[in-house]
């Protein structure tokens, strides 16, 4: 079942229900919350990696907690996040990919965009580190894995982790395309991370997605701390003039939850029980310049 399929049957699901309830009289409340709309559900467009590190599943329990709404979580590459809201199939989107999200609002299709979280990308590869990339930044170790001709995986999928790696290829004077010692997953990144293991490939990714899989992949951090790795994650609520089906009341409601004291402490916390250190860092109300590394 596609993700455009799927968002279409719960849309549809909701609608029967209220009109069913209406009809008997029926009515569905919560004692911790008031209702803010009539539409309970709330599609979130999100990323992969949000989702393959668990942390989405904390937020969505206690934001239903607080708001009585009911996220629906659709994880799929930035790209196609922004692409299916773009076609009014979600309500709120929360991603990694500035110049794609700037465009996306300037297409009218959004009505706010503001920064939530950070975290860093990191190259891994085998812990032998066959092209001596350990230390280098990350547009010299793309280099030297062309140079040296090292097996390399990518996302391949449009994703805002697809894209990054494109820009250091670029950086590094490189266009991989075509060659022997370059592959495309066309996969999510807990996939591709398989991938990189199993074949003793170099891979770019997030570095809260490799925490979240280190214990069962052959893989090591060998590139990181490189400003040009810096990952910015922003929600942006879909713009309801555009998009009438849209649930505007209930994208707002989580992009502020995002924002609240209440979810930037639960970002800030997540992560320190099982790795030590948390896997993203809380970033609401700054400026997108004068990050430090996490």
């Amino acid at each position: 079942m596609t993700p455009q399929y799927s968002i279409r049957c719960f849309r549809l699901l909701s609608a029967v229900l209220a009109v069913m309830l209406a009809g008997c009289g029926g009515t569905v409340s919560n004692p911790k919350a008031p209702a803010l709309s009539s539409q309970k559900n709330v599609v979130l467009l999100t990323t992969t990696s949000a989702q393959d590190t668990g942390l989405l599943d904390v937020l969505q329990k206690d934001f239903a907690e607080r708001s009585g709404y009911e996220l629906k979580v659709i994880a799929v590459g930035t790209g196609a996040a922004l692409k299916q809201a773009a076609l009014g199939e979600g309500d709120v989107v929360l991603v990694h990919d500035a110049d794609a999200e700037k465009k996306w609002l300037a297409d009218g299709n959004g009505t706010s965009r503001r920064l939530v979280m950070y975290n860093d990308f990191v190259v891994v590869g085998p812990a032998g580190d066959p092209a001596r990339i350990r230390g280098l930044s990350a547009a010299q170790a793309f280099a030297v894995i062309a140079k040296e001709r090292r097996q390399f995986i990518s996302r391949g999928d449009k994703s805002g982790t697809h894209t990054r790696e494109s820009e250091l290829w670029r950086k590094a004077g490189v266009d991989p395309h075509g060659q022997d010692w370059y592959a495309e997953s066309g996969s999510g990144m807990g996939t591709t991370l398989n991938i990189a293991s199993d074949q003793e490939r170099y891979a770019l990714c997030d570095r809260s997605t490799f925490l979240a899989h280190q214990k069962r992949l052959r893989l090591k951090v060998l590139v990181e701390s490189d400003p040009a790795l810096l990952n910015l994650y922003h929600v942006m609520t879909v713009n309801p003039e555009k998009f009438p089906k849209t649930n505007a009341a209930g994208g707002e409601a989580f992009a502020d939850y995002l924002l609240s004291a209440e979810g930037q402490k639960i970002i800030a916390e997540f992560g320190k029980d099982r790795f030590g250190q948390a896997l993203f860092t809380p970033a609401a109300g700054k400026n997108e310049t004068g990050f430090q590394q996490p």
